[in-house]
Formats: structure tokens, sequence, C-alpha cells
């Protein structure tokens, strides 16, 4: 699957941007910006997210696959990969298949294991909101709020809400997402013996626990040339809660 691709700068080897659950390639666009003032910067949606193609398939090969794909298309290839959450599994994915594509490995706030399904309360909410002709947007905030008591969390997955229509929609592939959630809550496969060698990073933020003392074995055996970082102040959302120390952090990996 040929993905959306947001393209931002210029020279340097490409750095490919890969969102989290419910997200989107917008996600990083300040950070984005950011970074694009020394190298080109790709931001991707993936399936089923964006305004990227919508199909039931939602394992993690096959969205490493549209990855692959698309950095083809583009002429990206090796790129640096940074991945945050969901995006996380997929870069580290592309990673352990198909290491000649990928000159670097960042992965932002995720580990190669299974989840609790903490997100299918906000598929559930966003499945049951009406989306009657004349819907606002405090509207369907007010609608998400008895299951979702956060505020931000609400104005991240009402991002994907289009009200511009004469009937209200989800713009994102919501029905697909929510019937795969078991799987992306799921380690990504590792084939037997599989490792990436290349450089990577692995880094969470300070206030979160996706990333646990008891992972660094496995990020270990998986990438071997692995280091470690923390964002001070950050949670789960490491570049939307604390870009100044996200930007530190990559940018002493990169350099």
């Amino acid at each position: 699957m040929r993905l959306r691709s947001v393209g931002m700068g210029e020279g340097g080897t490409p750095l490919v941007l890969l969102h989290g659950l419910f997200g989107q390639a917008q996600n990083f666009a300040g950070v984005q910006r950011a970074l694009a003032a020394s190298r080109r910067v790709l931001a991707l949606d993936l399936r089923n997210h964006g305004a990227s193609p919508h199909d039931a398939e939602m394992s993690y090969p096959a969205m490493a696959a549209d990855v692959a794909e698309t950095l083809a298309a583009e002429g990206a290839t090796p790129a640096i990969l940074l991945g945050h959450s969901m995006g996380g599994k997929v870069a580290m994915t592309l990673a352990l298949t198909r290491p000649d594509l990928v000159a670097r490995l960042v992965v932002v706030d995720i580990a190669p294991v299974d989840y609790p399904p903490a997100f299918r309360p906000y598929a559930e909410a966003m499945l049951a909101l009406p989306l009657t002709p004349g819907l606002t947007r405090r509207q369907a905030d007010a609608g998400l709020a008895a299951a979702i008591p956060s505020p931000g969390v609400r104005g991240f997955l009402l991002q994907n809400l289009d009200l511009g229509g004469a009937v209200p929609a989800w713009r994102n592939g919501l029905a697909q997402t929510a019937a795969a959630l078991s799987v992306i809550e799921a380690a990504p496969p590792c084939p037997d013996g599989a490792g990436y060698p290349g450089a990577t990073l692995i880094m969470a933020g300070e206030t979160s626990d996706y990333i646990r003392a008891e992972h660094r074995p496995l990020f270990r055996t998986l990438f071997p040339a692995a280091r470690f970082a923390t964002v001070k102040g950050a949670g789960h959302w490491v570049h939307a809660e604390r870009p100044e120390g996200f930007l530190a952090a990559l940018g002493a990996f990169l350099d």
C-alpha cells in the first residue's frame, strides 16, 4: 500500500516519522519543521490513519511493507526510521525484516512486547458517537467525555473527525482499526534469530510506563547497538508533551 507522505526539507539521509495509534502525520508537524531545517523529513500516515487507504489487514508485517513500498516510491532509502508507539512497532518490524532499508532506528516510548487493551474504550466511544448532521466539535467532545475523561486525549482523537461534509465522518479507518486492536496491542512478530545491527535509540517519557527496566534485555537482544534516553517531564506522547527534550535527545543521537 502506498501511504500518504508529508515531506519537508532536503538533503542528508531522509528521516521518516511514524505516528502512533489513532494518530496521523500532522501530529509531528512542529518537530518536523524543526528537523527539516537540516535534512529531508517525511511524515507518513499509516494504513487506516490520516489520509492513507483503508484495509482490514492491520498486522505489523503488512504495515512495515507499506512503509517499505512508500519509501521506495519516494526515493528515500535507506532512511533513519523513527516510530512512536504503534509506529515504533512498525519501525522495529521493518528494521528486523529489511535492515537494508534502515540507516538508523529510533523507537519512541514502546517496547516489542504485548500491551493491555488500554485503547479499546477510546475506539468504543468513537464508534458510539452519533454522527448526525450539524454535529459540532464541542458536541462531539461532550459525547466522548464520559468514556474519555482527559480533554487532551479527546482533542487528539477528534483530529480524526471530519465535520466539513453534509454528514460528519471519521476520516480514518476507525472500524478496521477497532477490529484489529488485539493485533495492534500484541508484540510485533520477531523471526527466529532476527536482529537489527544498526545504531538504535530507545527514547522513553519519564512519566510513562510503556518502557520498563525489564524490557531492556529484549531490546538488547534484538537491537544490540541500542542506547537509551529518557525525556524529562514527558509522558507517552513524548514529542507533543516535551518537544524540546524530544528534539535534544534525537539531535544528540543523529549527531
